[in-house]
Formats: C-alpha cells, structure tokens, sequence
C-alpha cells in the first residue's frame, strides 16, 4: 500500500490595479507551467499499472523523438 506524499505550494498572483482578468491569466499560466492541469486530467479515472507503463513508455518515445528531431534541426 503506497501512502502519496503531498507536496503543497503556495502560488499567489498579485492584482495590480483592480485588473482580476490579467492576474488570472497569470494564474492559469503558473498553474499549466506546472503541469496541474494535466495532473487533474490524469486523476479523474483510475489508470491501471499496465497503461501506466504504456503511457510512460509513449511519453519517453515521443521526448526521444522530440530531442532527436531539435538534434537534427540545428545541424
């Protein structure tokens, strides 16, 4: 049984002049730069350990691809 430990960040946004709708575009930009968005997307369904391992065997196919491809670019 495995006990998730949870790391809790404080993230503030200042609201500079009564502007709510920019310090929330702010938000949402430190919130997707973290990835928390996607950890939600990930959390609504129970993924079993097998497509866990193929989901993390895709995710490292498609980075070494990624690498490989900027690698070739700059030559």
């Amino acid at each position: 049984m495995k006990f998730w430990k949870e790391v809790s960040t404080l993230v503030t946004v200042d609201v500079r002049g009564n502007d709510v709708n920019q310090a929330l575009r702010r938000l949402k930009k430190i919130l997707n730069r973290e990835n928390v968005f996607r950890e939600m997307k990930m959390r609504r369904r129970y993924e079993k350990p097998f497509e866990k391992r193929q989901r993390k065997s895709r995710e490292a196919v498609r980075r070494a691809r990624k690498t490989e491809s900027r690698r070739a670019a700059s030559l």
